[in-house]
């Protein structure tokens, strides 16, 4: 169960699939989860009486308690509330322009720099590629001291990497550094938001540009509307807090993203034939592959984005969502889980629950024909459910669109299979064992 966690509970799922199973360790009870509609019922529910959403013995030293993951109640409910000028039509616009030039920087130089006639392990690449996708559009003007981003980098790779070491914090271990790199990210991500500040009062014209600007003006008008009601500025709008859940925002980016990435290129070097369809469409919709990609443009790939939500469906990035009981939770009328539980909902199991043929990869089901995503969307839990549903759903499908739209046009790839090929890797998301890839230019690309 440590060195292999994914193995070891999907192993568990098999013996109540759907259901509910059970395991212990030194006595601490864990249920895992399996029925879908359960699974969303206890996904639903944040709150500190009953049951409240946990990520790792480490996660408060690392992520350190303020983080969005681990607030619940009128706070939690006023940050989430302020998140929704952060994914309107015209901020993942404006996003995902940003996107597409960093893809089409990182492809350039993944032709460059691989050699065409060898197979490359592409997960550390697309690690950076997303990586600086998440810097770029959340606070890219402020991160423009070339030493502070290298440094910047480098701890927040410190913080995921404490996230696969054993729970111990003392100075030179894993957790340690990611508690270190937590405290440098912070210190740059609160000058950030300063910086911020300062460019949208420097006229009241300016747009914004990046995700912080976004936040930066709602919260602004928060604090005025909150003076205007003679109360106090709502606790998220400081720099501390900004800079806090601007951290949960590259925590939640990075490691699903990158993961849903690999996915991308090794299923469609499986499925080449759903790979052709996804290039004619993008000749239609992009006749210049060169033209950024815009919000307008992107609404277009329709059978694109069919392809992305079936990948995010058939691998979802995160696994299980893990839950811990504050009080007796009946789960059931027969059964109620005991206080002290540790609980696991597994996604991976609910999104094969409901559709028709659910273990074939069909991007089909989402089309306007079938429309699966409606009818069985609730069994459809890669974006989580209730209080912590993902505020950025939209931004990393679209991170995902843009990615598959770039690279079916400007390169051919190829997946070199081995004995592994079918199995999972857990880092901490779920990964293809390996993923191998040869890549060329695309001698027929419209670019």
């Amino acid at each position: 169960m440590v060195i292999d966690p994914f193995t070891f509970w999907d192993k568990q799922r098999n013996y109540a699939d759907p259901g509910y199973s059970y395991n212990s360790l030194f006595g601490k009870l864990m249920l895992f989860v399996t029925d879908a509609e359960k699974c969303r019922e206890l996904m639903a529910v944040n709150d500190p009486e009953r049951m409240l959403m946990v990520l790792h013995p480490s996660a408060k030293t690392i992520l350190g308690a303020n983080n969005l993951a681990f607030i619940h109640g009128p706070e939690h409910k006023a940050m989430r509330k302020s998140f929704l000028s952060l994914f309107t039509r015209k901020a993942l616009s404006t996003y995902v322009q940003l996107q597409d030039g960093i893809i089409r920087r990182h492809i350039d130089l993944w032709l460059s720099e691989w050699d065409s006639q060898d197979f490359t392990e592409v997960r550390t690449y697309v690690r950076d590629l997303n990586q600086m996708t998440s810097q770029e559009v959340f606070v890219g003007p402020y991160l423009d001291d070339p030493v502070t981003k290298e440094k910047f980098t480098v701890a927040y790779r410190d913080i995921t990497d404490g996230f696969l070491a054993f729970p111990i914090c003392f100075p030179g271990t894993a957790v340690w550094r990611a508690r270190q790199g937590r405290i440098y990210v912070l210190k740059v991500l609160e000058s950030c938001v300063s910086r911020a500040r300062d460019y949208i009062t420097s006229s009241g014209r300016a747009e914004p540009r990046c995700l912080m600007d976004f936040w930066v003006k709602r919260c602004m008008e928060e604090i005025a509307e909150a003076a205007a009601e003679g109360h106090p500025p709502p606790a998220h709008t400081s720099d501390a807090r900004m800079a806090d859940a601007m951290l949960d925002f590259l925590f939640a980016s990075q490691d699903a993203s990158t993961a849903s990435l690999v996915w991308t290129m090794t299923l469609m070097s499986d499925y080449p034939k759903i790979l052709a369809t996804v290039r004619e469409e993008q000749e239609r919709v992009r006749p210049d592959g060169a033209t950024t990609i815009d919000g307008e443009v992107l609404g277009q790939m329709t059978y694109t984005r069919q392809v992305v939500k079936e990948i995010l469906r058939y691998r979802a990035p995160a696994p299980m969502v893990p839950q811990m009981t504050y009080g007796n939770y009946p789960l059931t009328p027969e059964y109620t889980i005991p206080k002290g539980t540790l609980v696991m909902p597994s996604i991976n199991a609910a999104n094969m629950q409901g559709f028709p043929d659910a273990y074939k990869f069909d991007p089909d089901r989402f089309g306007p024909e079938r429309q699966e995503d409606i009818k069985y969307q609730k069994s459809y839990l890669t974006f989580g459910a209730g209080a912590h549903y993902c505020v950025g759903k939209e931004y990393a499908i679209n991170q995902l669109v843009c990615f598959l739209a770039i690279l079916s046009t400007t390169c051919d790839w190829t997946r070199r299979r081995t004995e592994d090929s079918d199995k999972w890797k857990y880092l901490p998301t779920i990964y293809p064992f390996d993923s191998l890839i040869k890549l060329s230019k695309r001698s027929s690309s419209t670019t």
